[in-house]
């Protein structure tokens, strides 16, 4: 791994006078892999509020995106900040706590951790910490969709997946909503005595990309057939949204971002002409309260603990204390009268709900702590070569390549962090051929958050089987690439006037990240 020292003029941005062993490595957005230098600033004052600092002239030039291309840039091979892991680079790349963790910290981590493996069981059960699954649900376990605490994966002919889901929406009256016959999403799996929903089957048929020099690349789009429907027929206006489980590590960074900071970026209205028209997808809480969502493929979810209690209710049928949650049989409808009768694994002595406040809250730490992994390679002229195509090709407009966490929120290992995610957190239209027709939120069917890059270029040494964007129909890094369109089209162009070196180049770039 390429070694990177404090550049002074950086630290000046981001540190403040103290005495090298009293130094906070957290205070700091970056990991110091050999410290020598104290430097001075006022803005990493704990008193300061975010807004002082994240206004600071000299902190916007730290973000400013880099016109020098010769070399690597201070600190960006600790893409996950002072907490990035630099080591286990294999199948648990994705699996290691953030590094600047306290010793309780990270007992709370490896809790967190065993709760994310845990298997839930149907009730009732012997174990009744762990019953409460289903009656319909599409994995066991949180790990049984985020497989290494990666992406998921496609199920293969005849496999059911867990991994791999299908969302359903509809419009009855005119009010936004699920099926009316089998809810949110489509179940492969039901507890005993129950049929599952149904299944479904995914073909492909082929598309054709052709490069400027005349070479082709052959993409797959999937094709999607619901069968085995045990509980009749869906509506006939339903609109189905293919998900593939995301991967996990840098989420709580992702959190700590101040939403201000976010919707510096939006332009709905493309005001600069630059072809971008980014826009937040406001969500609106149970108590009313409006936020900025910033989570799921569409950014559907404003925060971790949202996004974890929804996939709990949803993909495994586990109830939380959120009132919209709170249903102990899942994501039954009025069409599945057999949940009725079921048992269900609430335990009023352990807490509300089968997944108690207590569950949520160490699986939500643990999954704000999974470690962003260091890049590699970063000093190599291919990967700067395709760093700099990156930029050129307008690539960086959506996803921006930096950001420094909010002095202000709650952990302390997240704060004030220079972080390399490659995203804006907002919606874009990625055009008609990534379009599923079902709205979420503000989001409509042809909008999709875009997506962090980092981890990328590690996603397939975690998971061999993986694949990429939000349904996974592109094989390799290249694929997701040329599947770009709307907002994205003319980058798209300008990859496809490159040459064969050139797209090697851009593809080590991503990586590397």
């Amino acid at each position: 791994m390429t070694k990177q020292y404090l550049n002074i003029d950086v630290i000046r941005l981001v540190a403040k006078p103290l005495l090298l062993a009293c130094l906070s490595i957290a205070s700091i957005g970056v990991m110091v892999m050999q410290l020598s230098v104290a430097a001075t600033s006022d803005i990493s004052s704990p008193q300061l509020p975010s807004q002082v600092w994240a206004g600071n002239e000299r902190v916007r030039k730290v973000l400013q995106p880099t016109s020098d291309f010769s070399k690597a840039e201070s600190f960006e091979v600790m893409q996950g900040g002072a907490g990035t892991q630099s080591t286990n680079i294999g199948r648990n790349a994705y699996s290691q706590e953030t590094g600047t963790l306290s010793f309780k910290n990270l007992q709370t981590f490896k809790l967190g951790n065993a709760l994310f493996n845990k298997l839930w069981v149907s009730s009732p059960s012997s174990t009744q910490a762990s019953d409460g699954l289903g009656p319909f649900y599409n994995a066991r376990a949180c790990q049984s969709c985020h497989i290494k605490d990666g992406r998921g994966q496609l199920p293969v002919a005849g496999e059911k997946t867990s991994s791999f889901l299908l969302l359903l929406k509809n419009e009855l009256d005119g009010k936004r909503g699920p099926d009316p016959v089998y809810g949110g999403q489509l179940h492969a799996f039901a507890v005993p005595g129950v049929e599952a929903e149904g299944q479904v089957r995914i073909t492909t048929e082929s598309v054709t990309r052709t490069f400027n020099d005349g070479s082709k690349h052959v993409l797959q789009k999937p094709i999607y057939t619901i069968e085995d429907l045990a509980y009749g027929d869906m509506h006939a206006d339903t609109k189905i949204s293919p998900r593939l489980a995301p991967s996990m590590p840098g989420l709580g960074l992702l959190e700590a971002i101040d939403a201000s900071d976010i919707l510096a970026y939006a332009d709905p209205e493309d005001k600069d002409g630059d072809g971008i028209s980014g826009r937040p997808n406001w969500q609106v809480l149970d108590d009313g309260q409006r936020v900025l969502g910033r989570f799921a493929h569409k950014a559907a979810m404003s925060s971790i603990r949202e996004q974890n209690v929804h996939a709990m209710f949803n993909d495994m049928g586990l109830s939380s204390a959120g009132a919209s949650l709170s249903n102990p049989q899942g994501d039954c409808t009025v069409f599945q009268s057999v949940c009725e009768t079921l048992a269900h694994g609430e335990q009023l002595r352990l807490g509300k709900g089968e997944a108690t406040d207590d569950v949520v809250d160490l699986i939500t730490f643990y999954t704000h702590n999974l470690a962003v992994p260091a890049r590699r390679d970063v000093s190599e002229p291919d990967v700067l070569q395709g760093k700099q195509l990156f930029y050129d090709s307008g690539c960086s407009g959506c996803h921006v390549p930096k950001h420094v966490t909010s002095r202000d929120t709650v952990q302390e290992e997240l704060q004030f962090q220079l972080i390399w995610p490659y995203t804006d957190l907002l919606l874009h239209d990625m055009g008609e051929e990534l379009a599923d027709d079902a709205s979420e939120g503000d989001a409509d069917g042809r909008e999709w958050r875009t997506a962090p890059l980092w981890g990328i270029g590690l996603a397939q040494a975690v998971n061999p089987n993986t694949s990429f964007l939000h349904d996974g129909r592109a094989k390799t890094v290249l694929d997701a690439v040329l599947w770009h369109g709307g907002e994205a089209q003319s980058s798209l162009d300008k990859v496809l006037e490159m040459s064969k070196t050139e797209r090697d180049a851009l593809v080590s770039f991503l990586e590397s990240l």
